[in-house]
């Protein structure tokens, strides 16, 4: 199903998480020393600090109370705490483990609210919801250029 233009910011955060999880286990794969993995936690708490900051509030305070009491609304939402959690052990002490285990988390809960949250929600809400929601999204969501 091709995405609503409502839900499309949040979904470019999405794209740019996605592309933050790849490129970092790429280049912790071609170089796995002190300095390089120092370098990948700084930029993997700077997007958490710039972008998914912002991202899990636009979901917590506008789409997910929109969505009403779907199960997988409270499973995402632990997943950002655990996701918060792990980013604060990036943050403390960066090690290659944590770093994956970042990414493993971040990839699969973006691909959980792409392929069953969104789809949901462009099946059950009227238009004119999404539509309001849209706009609340838009003038909320940070952009940032890769």
């Amino acid at each position: 199903m091709l995405r609503d233009r409502s839900l499309i910011p949040l979904s470019q955060q999405h794209h740019n998480g996605l592309a933050l999880c790849v490129l970092t286990r790429r280049s912790l794969a071609a170089d796995s020393s002190a300095a390089n993995l120092a370098k990948l936690a700084r930029r993997i708490v700077d997007r958490f600090e710039l972008e998914l900051v912002n991202h899990f509030e636009i979901e917590e305070q506008v789409l997910f109370p929109a969505c009403g009491p779907l199960p997988i609304i409270a499973e995402l939402i632990r997943e950002h705490r655990d996701i918060e959690a792990i980013v604060g052990e990036v943050r403390a002490a960066p090690a290659p483990d944590i770093v994956e285990s970042f990414c493993a988390l971040l990839t699969r809960h973006i691909r959980r609210e792409e392929n069953e949250l969104f789809e949901e929600i462009q099946r059950a809400l009227p238009p004119e919801e999404l539509q309001r929601l849209g706009l609340e999204i838009d003038a909320r969501a940070v952009r940032i250029c890769l």
